[in-house]
Order: structure tokens, then sequence, then C-alpha cells
């Protein structure tokens, strides 16, 4: 495909990353405006370069006809406080009618080899173009803001190594990973006194915006 064809393929996922995001935010919002603790923390959303869709095509032996099959070209992430948030952003997943959840991947309970966690939710979008009607696959993320911390450093050193990081930073890496989950765990121990106060202290945050590639 030409520069034109690849903008034409992508305008779908921009779509449905810009959609998915007012929506998102939206829910938080209106916990804020009942003055009810908001289980997410801020939304941000991207669309995959193209360079990374091109690199995962090749590495798993898609043709350009297989590239829709990709879930990840619409990225959204949803990032809350507690582990207990994930579950309760799942449950909001689950009770909304305008997509259809096609599949669940728990690293929470699972976590990667690398120490890597995250639960992630495939699903398939619906959208209208000037065409007609389009299903687009994205990703959603869920994640607590320890574990986005730690998922965005292995991220960069993956992009740094080219998913080849030496032995040693990859042990540190493993560690560190468990220490970012006992953070959680403990914070998870005082989390009713921290959303008490939170209530208490601050009603309305604002919401930043961001562009996240994670292949």
């Amino acid at each position: 495909m030409n520069k034109k064809e690849w903008e034409e393929f992508l305008d779908p996922y921009v779509q449905t990353v810009g959609e998915l995001k007012i929506k998102l935010r939206g829910v938080r919002k209106q916990y804020q405006k009942r003055n009810i603790y908001p289980p997410i923390e801020f939304v941000t959303g991207r669309v995959k370069r193209l360079d990374s869709i091109q690199k995962k095509a090749k590495r798993r032996g898609y043709k350009p006809s297989q590239i829709v099959e990709m879930e990840d070209i619409a990225g959204i992430r949803i990032m809350v406080q507690f582990v207990e948030n994930i579950y309760d952003v799942l449950e909001i997943l689950h009770r909304r009618q305008d997509f259809e959840i096609i599949e669940e991947r728990d690293y929470i309970n699972n976590q990667k080899e690398s120490g890597y966690r995250s639960y992630h939710v495939i699903i398939k979008y619906p959208i209208d173009i000037i065409d007609g009607h389009q299903e687009v696959l994205a990703e959603i993320q869920i994640r607590t803001l320890a574990m986005n911390f730690w998922a965005t450093i292995e991220h960069s050193l993956n992009y740094k190594y080219e998913g080849e990081i030496p032995t040693d930073i990859r042990d540190r890496l493993s560690r560190t990973a468990e220490i970012a989950y006992a953070l959680d765990r403990e914070m998870s121990n005082i989390r009713e006194e921290i959303q008490e106060a939170q209530l208490l202290f601050d009603g309305e945050r604002p919401l930043p915006d961001g562009l996240i590639d994670n292949d």
C-alpha cells in the first residue's frame, strides 16, 4: 500500500480510538458528578504506528489482507489506582452494549514471564463511515499506575535492545515487577482511606491525554 492507501486504511482505527476515549472518559465524569469514587483514573489511546504494524505483520507472517486481523492497531489504555478497580472497570465494559467483547487475557493473575501485568480486553467496535458500516478490532488494556510505569520502561528497553534485553537488566526488571505489584497490594490495604480522602480533597481531577504505543 502507498501512503494514501495506508491513511485510508487507518482512518477507521483513528475514529474508533477517538470515540472510545470520549465514551470512557465520560464514564469517569458520571461517577464524579454523583460524588462517587471513579474506578477509572484516566484514559489514553493511540493508533499503532505504521512501522510497528509492518514489523509485527512481518514477524507473524501476515499477508497484507490479514492485517485487519491484528487486534491492537487501535489501542485504549485505562489506568486505575488499585488492582480492585481493574475488575470494576471490567464489569463496566461487560455492561456496555456499544461494542462486543470477543476475548479477554488476564495477565494480572497470569503474569507474563517478564513480569508484565495488565488485563487485556479485545473488542469488536462498530463505526459508520461514508462507505457504510464497519467493525474494527481494538484492544483495551486495564492496569494500575504502578503496572503502567513498569510496562512503559520495559517497552522502552525492548525497543532499545530490539527485543533482546541483556540478562542482567531483564533480571532486574523481573524483580522490580514484583516490587511494583507489592506496592499495589499495600495500596489496596489502605484503599478505603485513600478513596475517602480523595473524594473530600479533589472532586474534579484533570484527565491527561497522550499517545502510547505498545507492541
